[in-house]
């Protein structure tokens, strides 16, 4: 069943990068609403809601917009969530950074257990991978890529130019143990990124007790006191892990282990719970998020072929064959669509009646006429092209072209007699001109054949 919040939880500290003071409520949420962010501080207090969606950018932690307003550095607290079985809460902060706290998860994850958890009266919904989704950086050596499994687990391996992080694994293989082996590992930094980041007016709100500060160059004793001063400390020394004195490690691989961290609190902006092996190489918040949302687009198209039309023959078109030629140039023998049944802003489903007077069954195949898959995928895409045409008022001086088509797979033969439903859905809204579409040809509840389409809308 789905859990939330037994009761609010209030915390006050410091944003990593904008180093302003920020007081944070995370909120008993009802069923079904993921993980919300409510800026208080904007006019309206506008939502953002924790979908990969809305991640906007990455650069040394994940941001989030939406509703003209944006949220910093949601990772941890996304992770404490995720991580303690917790699936709706309401996060209303006093600016645009998630507090930093001691650059783990510990404190969220001590507070929501604090607060206490209770189950709520709907299912959660989990996601099932059945196929490897996959997000690969060749050129960096990244990959993260998730494999089908019946639990959720991860494996993380990390590779840097410093002798402490050259090699370092770290694995969960359940959630179970999220709080004792990952909580509590905290963010790292490099000794060389330190001042290029502070020149660059960022991590305003770092200091020396919410980072692993990492020696990856050699060191010279003034750079040692530069910093000593810089961060307000008496003395720095490097210990011989090869890591500034600032703090004491929890595990001699809690940089691994807080990519770990990192990676859930990421993945959590899929917004559902997963049943599937995640392996990384290198991660980083981009491919982190980006593979949050290729498996949101996956479980999109899943929805999508799930969903089977129903053809009435009692019921009239929405167009006819003589309606739908005044939208498309196709014309008889090559004009595929019969009827469009229905049609809304982001979808149309259209029809064909396969007889044995088609003229590509002369030679396709004597003796076993079957219709050619070129020809299914080809109506597939006058049907989409039908729902592109109507977005523009002179749809007869328009005509839409393919730029590619993905992923095609024919799944039974049709023949004459088959009534052929198409289903074509945008898995976006048209941008410039440009249409990306999933479709799936059925005979009555049976599959047909399925694709991804991407069109262009063309004036000539």
């Amino acid at each position: 069943m789905q859990k939330t919040l037994k009761n609010s939880i209030h915390f006050e500290g410091t944003g990593l990068h904008t180093g302003v003071n920020i007081r944070m409520t995370v909120s008993p949420a009802p069923v079904n609403t993921g993980f919300v962010f409510k800026r208080m501080d904007l006019e309206g207090q506008p939502t953002i809601n924790g979908i990969a969606d809305n991640v906007i950018d990455t650069k040394l932690g994940t941001t989030l917009e939406e509703n003209g307003a944006r949220v910093y550095t949601v990772e941890h607290i996304l992770a404490a969530l995720f991580g303690m079985g917790v699936d709706n809460a309401v996060i209303e902060l006093d600016n645009k950074e998630i507090p930093i706290m001691d650059g783990s998860a510990r404190y969220f994850v001590e507070a929501i257990e604090k607060a206490g958890i209770k189950e709520q009266n709907q299912p959660v919904d989990f996601i099932e991978i059945k196929e490897t989704i996959a997000i690969q950086d060749s050129k960096e050596g990244k990959e993260i890529l998730i494999v089908p499994d019946e639990e959720f687990q991860i494996m993380v391996n990390v590779s840097y130019p410093a002798k402490t992080l050259s090699n370092q694994f770290a694995s969960i293989s359940s959630l179970d143990c999220f709080k004792e082996e990952i909580a509590n590992c905290r963010t790292f930094t490099f000794i060389s990124e330190l001042e290029p980041l502070l020149q660059k007016d960022l991590i305003k709100g770092g200091d020396l007790d919410n980072a692993i500060v990492i020696i990856d160059r050699a060191i010279t004793q003034s750079e040692i006191d530069r910093l000593a001063q810089l961060f307000k400390r008496e003395t720095v020394e490097v210990k011989e892990e090869g890591v500034l004195n600032n703090l004491e490690l929890y595990f001699p691989n809690e940089p691994a282990r807080h990519k770990l961290l990192d990676v859930i609190g990421d993945l959590a902006l899929i917004g559902y719970r997963i049943k599937g092996r995640v392996i990384a190489t290198k991660p980083g918040h981009y491919l982190n998020t980006e593979l949050a949302k290729k498996v949101r687009q996956h479980i999109k198209k899943e929805k999508m072929r799930s969903e089977i039309p129903v053809y009435n023959p009692n019921v009239p078109p929405l167009m006819d064959v003589v309606k739908i030629m005044e939208y498309l140039p196709h014309r008889p023998p090559f004009l595929l669509v019969d009827k469009v049944i229905a049609m809304d802003a982001m979808s149309v489903t259209g029809v064909k009646g396969v007889t044995m007077n088609e003229h590509f069954f002369v030679g396709h195949f004597p003796g076993q006429p079957v219709m050619p898959g070129v020809l299914i995928v080809e109506a597939m895409a006058q049907t989409g092209g039908i729902l592109v045409l109507t977005t523009v008022e002179d749809p007869e001086n328009y005509l839409t072209f393919f730029m590619k088509i993905d992923n095609v797979k024919f799944r039974k033969s049709v023949v004459p007699g088959d009534i052929v439903i198409f289903k074509l859905t945008l898995t976006q809204p048209i941008k410039r001109g440009i249409a990306n579409m999933v479709g799936q040809a059925y005979v009555g509840e049976t599959m047909v054949a399925e694709g991804e389409f991407m069109a262009k809308i063309f004036k000539p």
